[in-house]
């Protein structure tokens, strides 16, 4: 059922123009929209409330069109089953880094979200950041502020409901990220009766290309207590930039048919932080390698190599320790050989200020806790501050 008391159009015709203007003056240092359509909004009223499918709204985050997708809330195109590791395909269709944005008037905003997995949870990761969703909102200053977080019950069902209410008037740009280690199976964002629903404004025109993550259970977005708390999502809102997240648990491993699948995305970024997966020998095997095809395919994007994250229990552990130090020099070696070699482009992480000095920002000595998330982010903007100048 569609009813204009749900649904105004972003874009429009003569008529629309002084709505264009406003939402492109909002877009300033904004996210880059990629609406699967471009045509009215369909909604489906159910008990006072219309409800759009966030494929209507644009799924942001993706780094290959609509089309090639298996499925709409997977992370790598269909043809990619064929090439990777079952494991790297399977984790692919977790939701990380996925999101949609929007613009409403609402005073409050409902969801609807199916899950595919009833690992609702893990041990050391709670189902808010597992396989719930994250809401933010864009204040008069231009700044994300968080607003929300949405609370699985159980998987296969509509999880539904009030994502929040009580909201104060006013026309806002809101940014919902999906869940981090599960899969979305339908997502439906819904508004009363009489708000206004529009597709969020696009970016600003040479902001588009996204910065690319490969890597492993951290970039992944262990253990972040919400979506978008994790690094990858604090420098998705810092830079106003969309963020491809290929982070798949334990299988980060610098392949090479990965690598392939990277290099037909146009980045404005390649970010390789797979050390934590592998060991030094292997990643003195395979850094050339992957460095010069993503090299060969984009000759100008800039690539930056992430060193392990230290361990925070590794100045009491000699065996972590040297499971450090061993990846550390492997990739600083294979980084000087490459720069030697005359490939451009390149930059260099340390891992030893990844996580902060007084080990507290993990759950596990690996996994980052929000704050070792926010160290995590601090750590990368000053590698990727100087590219967005």
């Amino acid at each position: 059922m569609r009813s204009r008391a749900f649904v105004r159009l972003a874009f429009g015709l003569l008529s629309g123009i002084l709505a264009i203007l406003a939402l492109a003056v909002a877009a300033l240092g904004g996210l880059a929209a990629a609406a699967d359509t471009t045509g009215p909004l369909p909604v489906t009223e159910r008990d006072g409330v219309g409800f759009v499918d966030a494929r209507d709204l644009g799924i942001e985050g993706r780094g290959w069109p609509a089309a090639d997708f298996a499925a709409p809330f997977d992370r790598l195109p269909a043809k990619a089953r064929e090439k990777v590791r079952p494991d790297v395909w399977n984790l692919s269709r977790h939701s990380a880094g996925l999101g949609v944005r929007f613009v409403t008037d609402a005073p409050a905003i409902h969801a609807a979200w199916t899950l595919t997995s009833d690992s609702l949870a893990m041990p050391h990761m709670p189902a808010t950041g597992v396989s719930g969703l994250d809401l933010y909102a864009r204040d008069d200053a231009g700044r994300w502020r968080w607003v929300a977080c949405a609370t699985p019950n159980k998987a296969g069902v509509d999880q539904g409901g009030v994502v929040v209410d009580g909201l104060a008037p006013g026309k806002r740009e809101w940014l919902l990220y999906l869940p981090l280690y599960n899969g979305v199976a339908s997502l439906e964002i819904g508004v009363p009766a009489g708000a206004t629903l529009e597709r969020a404004p696009a970016a600003l025109r040479g902001r588009d290309k996204p910065i690319v993550f490969y890597g492993t259970s951290i970039t992944h977005g262990a253990c972040a207590s919400r979506p978008g708390t994790c690094h990858t999502a604090l420098l998705h809102r810092r830079y106003g930039r969309p963020v491809v997240n290929l982070g798949f648990s334990g299988n980060g491993r610098m392949e090479p048919e990965v690598g392939e699948l990277l290099a037909e995305i146009d980045a404005a970024v390649y970010v390789i932080d797979c050390c934590p997966n592998i060991d030094g020998p292997t990643t003195a095997a395979r850094t050339r390698p992957l460095v010069e095809l993503l090299r060969k395919a984009r000759p100008d994007t800039p690539i930056v190599l992430v060193e392990d994250r230290r361990y925070t229990d590794s100045w009491l552990r000699p065996g972590k320790k040297a499971r450090n130090d061993a990846n550390h020099a492997a990739l600083r070696s294979a980084f000087d050989d490459l720069v030697a070699a005359g490939v451009p482009g390149l930059h260099y992480l340390g891992g030893d200020d990844l996580l902060g000095a007084d080990g507290e920002g993990t759950v596990d000595s690996s996994h980052p806790t929000d704050s070792g998330f926010v160290d995590h982010a601090n750590a990368f903007a000053k590698v990727l501050d100087p590219l967005f100048r």
